[in-house]
């Protein structure tokens, strides 16, 4: 047993004292996503160029992928067990404890447990704002072995305190990060509306982490991670009931100096024109993640088809390229590249593999994702990027070096209202103007 676990006798026994608050949420809130390269985030470096900050992506999005290839097995599957870990594209602002204390986490589709480091700490990674002390909140409590979220732990995610008391701790998938600590509840507060009003949900889950050690965290802004996947522990498994088991979220291209939009409930539901609904399927080996099934790619009037139907792809906002089984992404690329009739140029925006010399009189294929029961239409701006001086269009969807896993990442979903609806099995898109929602 680690030495942390000392320290969690003193909060058992102090924190059992204190009692709740009522819980009186909202149908539906909207709270800001802060894309880590815009402006707005405390990881903005000025002096880098519009090119500098999509390679800097491009390189999370494949050690991300390198990750899961990392803990693959002989039959292409991860135990349950395993969690991806990675820096993520988009940040989130929450306040947790009573009084509330504000921290700054990755929102991340791919985890579920809200976690963040805790004081007194046996082992912590640095931070730049001082440890949640949970001695100091009057609505923090730990969770006992005997308790129900404790039983959402794998069994070998948790364990039990001399006093009772329910300890997780998680490993991640680069094999050398980790959270460990007192599985509690307490109360967390969102602005929402631009900080127009609070909405707070008493008795959440989270892990009060002790004993950390996370290599992705780029500086020592992030004190955690707000898990957004399909978990039992994440934020929107545990608000289900609140907010109709539904969120979405419209993210806005990069550069913006806005905040794209995270909904949750009512308002995250999206309707009218142009909005089409595929299945998303949820699979044992990988449970926090949302798959789709990806049918074809059309180009122009030719479809590559993709041969699967059981789920081929991960839809994930917390990376940035879109990433396609090896196979059939060089038929998609010979199919792209027929089309434009023009000839790759290699070593221009490294690491992305398909470039080409830009013409004012180029017209762009229309180029669609059929998943099954929902035609996606991008437009060049989900696709493409070009470099400073205007002389090179490259591509945002590289092959993927992982078989079996391909990502449908969050640069073909910028101007999309993208819903999410848990208790209805699907992922609905609509095409819109990110800055006007």
């Amino acid at each position: 047993m680690k030495p942390f676990v000392f320290f969690c006798l003193a909060f058992y026994s102090v924190s059992s004292l204190f009692s709740t608050e009522a819980n009186e949420s909202p149908s539906g809130f909207t709270v800001d996503l802060i894309h880590r390269d815009s402006p707005l985030s405390p990881f903005y470096n000025p002096s880098l160029t519009p090119s500098q900050r999509i390679i800097n992506a491009a390189l999370r999005s494949i050690s991300r992928l390198n990750r899961v290839s990392n803990l693959l097995d002989q039959n292409n599957k991860l135990p349950q067990s395993v969690l991806i870990l990675h820096n993520g594209e988009y940040l989130m602002r929450f306040y947790i404890g009573t009084p509330p204390v504000e921290r700054l986490a990755t929102a991340d589709t791919g985890s579920d447990l809200i976690w963040v480091q805790c004081s007194p700490c046996a082992s912590c990674f640095p931070q730049s704002t001082p440890l949640f002390q949970p001695l100091k909140s009057s609505t923090f409590m730990p969770t006992t072995c005997r308790s129900q979220p404790c039983t959402l732990l794998l069994p070998e995610q948790k364990g039990c305190g001399k006093s009772g008391e329910c300890i997780y701790t998680y490993k991640y998938g680069d094999q050398y990060s980790f959270s460990e600590g007192l599985l509690s509840t307490e109360t967390l507060r969102f602005d929402s509306q631009g900080g127009v009003q609070t909405v707070a949900f008493p008795n959440s889950f989270f892990g009060c982490g002790l004993y950390n050690n996370i290599t992705v965290f780029p500086s020592y802004k992030l004190t955690g991670i707000m898990g957004l996947g399909a978990g039992p522990l994440s934020l929107v498994s545990q608000i289900g009931d609140q907010i109709g088991h539904k969120f979405s979220y419209c993210l806005l291209p990069l550069g913006s100096t806005s905040t794209s939009k995270l909904k949750f409930g009512n308002e995250s539901i999206i309707t009218g024109e142009g909005v089409v609904s595929t299945p998303m399927i949820i699979k044992p080996w990988l449970p926090t993640y949302y798959f789709l099934n990806l049918e074809a790619v059309t180009v122009a009037q030719k479809t590559v088809p993709t041969g699967s139907t059981d789920g081929n792809v991960i839809i994930d906002s917390g990376t940035l390229l879109t990433y396609l089984g090896e196979s059939f992404y060089y038929n998609f690329a010979a199919s792209l590249q027929e089309s434009l009739a023009v000839e790759l140029v290699q070593d221009v925006l490294s690491p992305l593999p398909f470039c080409f010399p830009y013409r004012d009189n180029f017209v762009f294929p229309e180029i669609a994702f059929q998943f099954t029961g929902a035609r996606v239409s991008l437009k060049p701006a989900n696709l493409f990027v070009m470099t400073e001086d205007r002389n090179t269009v490259c591509l945002m969807i590289a092959p993927s070096s992982v078989s079996g896993i391909s990502i449908f990442g969050s640069f073909s979903q910028i101007d999309f209202q993208v819903e999410y609806d848990l208790e209805g099995k699907k992922v609905s898109f609509q095409p819109t103007d990110c800055s006007k929602v």
